[in-house]
Order: structure tokens, then sequence, then C-alpha cells
């Protein structure tokens, strides 16, 4: 039987995986995106985890909005660096620390 610590493992260990591909990749910003998109989804299976093992249907709502707040700023990073590529043909984080008005 799948406890509700198994499921709070298994967001832990996405979450401290999340945290460590921000500290180890520090260069390429499609990664750090992708990194922050994982912490989210971590956060997201505690909050079903605890939802379904209090019988409570308020965190499955919350992950709705959780999720559609993250699909738009997916796409509002991607499209920034689409822009930020076609200007500058790198998305190196340090490169672009550089930006001036």
């Amino acid at each position: 039987m799948i406890t509700l610590s198994h499921y709070l493992l298994v967001g832990a260990v996405l979450f401290c995986i999340s945290v460590a591909g921000i500290f180890i990749n520090r260069k390429n910003m499609i990664v750090l995106l992708m990194c922050i998109e994982l912490m989210l989804l971590a956060v997201n299976i505690n909050f079903i985890a605890f939802s379904h093992f209090l019988q409570d249907i308020a965190g499955q709502v919350f992950v709705f909005f959780i999720l559609t707040v993250a699909a738009a700023e997916s796409a509002i990073g991607l499209a920034i660096l689409v822009v930020l590529f076609r200007k500058r043909a790198t998305i190196n984080v340090e490169e672009l620390g550089t930006m001036r008005g």
C-alpha cells in the first residue's frame, strides 16, 4: 500500500533534483526554466497527496491554478528566450547579464 510518506518522498526528491539542477547548471536558460517547472510539479505532487489523504478537494483545485500560472510563465519565458536568441545569438546566462538599455 502506498502511504502519504511515499508521495512526500517522491515530491522531495523531485524538488531536490530541481534545486541541484539550478545550482549545477547556471549557463543554459532553458534548463533553468525546466528546473523551475520541475519544482512546481514537485509541489503539486505534495498538494495532491495531501488532498487525497485528507479527503479534501481544495488541494486539487489549487493544483489547477498552479498549472495554469506555470503554463503562462513557460510560454512567456520561452518567448523572451526566442527574442533574446534572435538578438544575441546565444542563451548563455553569463552573456545575457551584460545587457544594457
